[in-house]
This record gives structure tokens, C-alpha cells and sequence, in this order.
């Protein structure tokens, strides 16, 4: 697990974990401008080699996201598409769920209400 801070003391937990071609990225606390890079670039260092072909955010803890946080989904989105992938979100935090949906992200990518049930749906899509 990694820990972004930021000043404030606002911080960003991040997980990665494989389950066979899905990776699952578990964030916990703020993603905004000043974590999403990281947040990007660890994603991607973790595709090549480990034959990865679908993605899942997990954003249950997930208290906070600005539009770079939005930018950053759609573009590893894009990225998992290109390569014949799915894309899925867990999301609970209502507030958090209606951002998503207000944001379009819903017309790309479903939300699902657990982690397990979101790799089926992407690994039979």
C-alpha cells in the first residue's frame, strides 16, 4: 500500500492488487490534482508484463474527487479499451456515486456495489 500527503495533512491510500487479468486500484481519502498523477503513473506501471487486461476502481473509501481525478479514470478507461479490456467502479459514499454520475463516467463505465461482483462482470463482458 502507498501513502500520498499532501500539505493539510490531506492524504490518499492506495492498493493494488491482481486477481488473474483484473487489476483492482483501492483509493481511500482525497483524490485530486495533487495525487492523480500518482495515481496514473502507478497504474500503469503495474500493466506492462503482467498481462492485465481489465481494471476496477474501488473507490468505497473514497471521500473526495475533483475533475482531475475524473481525467485520470478516463484515460486509464481509454488505455483498458485499447487494449480489448473492461472498466468497472465500486463506489458506496452516496455523494461520491452522484459525482460520478453527474461527471458522464456512468455512460462508460458501470458501477457495481462490491469489488468481487464488479471482476465478474468484467472478466464476462
Amino acid at each position: 500500500m502507498s501513502v500520498y500527503r499532501q500539505k493539510g495533512g490531506f492524504s490518499l491510500q492506495i492498493e493494488l492488487t491482481i486477481h488473474d487479468k483484473t487489476l483492482v486500484v483501492w483509493l481511500s481519502g482525497e483524490l485530486d490534482h495533487h495525487v492523480a498523477k500518482q495515481v496514473r503513473l502507478m497504474i500503469e506501471r503495474t500493466l506492462p508484463g503482467k498481462n492485465i487486461k481489465h481494471l476496477v476502481f474501488d473507490f468505497s473509501d473514497l471521500t473526495f474527487m475533483d475533475s482531475s481525478g475524473i481525467g485520470m479514470i478516463i484515460g486509464r478507461y481509454k488505455l483498458i479499451k485499447s487494449i480489448g479490456g473492461h472498466v468497472a467502479l465500486v463506489c458506496k459514499n452516496l455523494q461520491m456515486k452522484r459525482l460520478i454520475e453527474m461527471s458522464g463516467l456512468t455512460k462508460l463505465i458501470q458501477i457495481y456495489p462490491d469489488v468481487n461482483q464488479a471482476i465478474s462482470e468484467v472478466t464476462t463482458a
